[in-house]
């Protein structure tokens, strides 16, 4: 714990000085947005305020000035100032991963107790960004206060979804059988994906629907190929055909039930069967956590029984796998964490952990019975003495049933603010399974996961 201390006014002296680095993030930039409401492009990472190509990042100068403040109530004088007076001229500019290093000095005591600094910041290198002046109230008596009682701030930025966005933007778009496109938040899923070259769409259903929907988006459809099969259940059927004729390699849901869709994916003959049960995978991006988080089943699989559950957790691996991460680490829930013989899902998870370790289950580790606390927080996991390379550091929530999985997805996303893609596994291509409530980022996280995926197969 820091601990702050003053030098109040009657032990100042002329020429004394303080000084504190500080690292510009973009986060830094972010936030200074929000709070101050200036939205000014030229300050925002990722936008392109001027023009050239390229985001600028510059450093707003009132964030440059703030940083002036921060010693003279931190350092020197210290706890107890207050501003009277500053005066900011800049001579340069400070962007997103420069370091800056704020500097005052005490440069005349005035009545009142009001002291006169010289003030600048200046890059790490000695080149200065800004000077001035600062008038401030100095206190008058020594005090000191401990500098922890700030809550901690999580900016809601989507990094590893746009990392996925990287990864699959050199890939050749995936062709992709769209069912029942027939609505426009159906429809506009895969004309977003199409337009960052994610897919290559063919549009199956109701032709009169989908250019219903498509006018009311406003979206040309020039150039995709429609086939017009008005029946749901039969246009599901269609698209599974696509498959096998080698025009698609994946199948996205539009507007139409999902039953109609895996009725037409699990068919006997002439579905897209493979020995794995097909379950679905939430690939979460959730603000503050550093790696993807994977959620898992909490669509398809209702109560699944051990051997749904091994290929529910080899999917997710697979899935995790394709994505670049080398060592998926299962973490697989119940409501504690020690074997209980009356919790039927703690011995599942002890049998998917041994399996794992015998090689049953591949390219992943896995272990649990985990509760959630500790397969995701390690020290958590410490507190109640679970070692283990994956205790605390959970890529893959495998949940004891759909409806516990659900609702870790959805408390992720409507109380965490995380964003989540949705695919199917276990078929013999990737399904992509977006939500009405997906915004655009989540549904280019989809596709973009399902050409990942596609590619992995190659």
């Amino acid at each position: 714990m820091t601990t702050l201390s003053n030098t109040p006014y009657e032990s100042l002296k002329v020429g004394m000085e303080a000084a504190s680095p500080r690292l510009v993030t973009a986060d830094d930039l972010y936030v200074f947005a929000n709070s101050s409401g200036n939205h000014n492009p030229m300050h925002l990472p990722r936008e392109d305020g001027d023009g050239d190509g390229r985001p600028e990042a510059i450093a707003p100068g009132m964030w440059v000035g703030a940083l002036i403040s921060s010693v003279l109530g931190n350092q020197l004088p210290g706890p107890g100032t207050l501003y009277k007076r500053q005066t900011l001229t800049f001579l340069d500019r400070a962007h997103a991963g420069e370091t800056l290093v704020a500097k005052v000095r005490v440069a005349e005591k005035l009545p009142g107790n009001v002291v006169c600094f010289e003030t600048w910041v200046e890059r790490d290198d000695g080149l200065r960004i800004c000077e001035g002046t600062a008038e401030v109230v100095a206190p008058d008596r020594p005090m000191s206060f401990d500098d922890m009682d700030v809550p901690a701030l999580t900016v809601q930025r989507h990094q590893h979804f746009d990392r996925l966005l990287e990864l699959a933007a050199p890939l050749p778009a995936l062709a992709t059988a769209v069912v029942a496109p027939e609505k426009p938040d159906a429809l506009n899923g895969a004309l977003l994906a199409r337009g960052h070259t994610l897919i290559d769409p063919i549009l199956v259903g109701c032709a009169r629907k989908i250019a219903v929907a498509a006018e009311e988006l406003g979206a040309d459809l020039t150039g995709i190929e429609i086939i017009d099969v008005p029946d749901n259940r039969a246009a599901a059927l269609r698209a599974v055909a696509l498959i096998h004729e080698g025009r698609a390699k994946a199948l996205m849901k539009g507007h139409l039930h999902t039953d109609q869709l895996l009725h037409a994916i699990l068919k006997k003959e002439g579905g897209l069967r493979t020995n794995r049960r097909l379950s679905h995978v939430f690939v979460m991006d959730v603000p503050g956590l550093d790696h993807l988080l994977f959620v898992t089943d909490a669509a398809i699989n209702i109560a699944p029984d051990l051997d749904c559950k091994v290929s529910i957790c080899q999917n997710a691996i697979d899935l995790a796998l394709s994505l670049g991460i080398a060592q998926p680490k299962v973490g697989v829930l119940s409501a504690v964490e020690t074997v209980t013989p009356s919790i039927p899902s703690t011995l599942d998870a002890a049998v998917l952990s041994k399996m794992a370790d015998r090689g049953q289950i591949t390219g992943g580790l896995v272990d649990g019975p985990l509760a959630m606390d500790n397969a995701i927080n390690l020290e958590a996991a410490r507190t109640k003495g679970i070692t283990g390379l994956v205790a605390g550091h959970a890529d893959i929530l495998l949940a004891p049933n759909m409806e516990a999985g659900n609702m870790i997805a959805k408390e992720l996303s409507f109380l965490a603010h995380a964003e989540a893609a949705g695919v199917v596994m276990g078929a013999q291509v990737p399904v992509i399974l977006n939500s009405r409530a997906d915004d655009d980022k989540a549904r280019l996280a989809s596709c973009a996961v399902a050409a990942l995926y596609a590619e992995s197969l190659k």
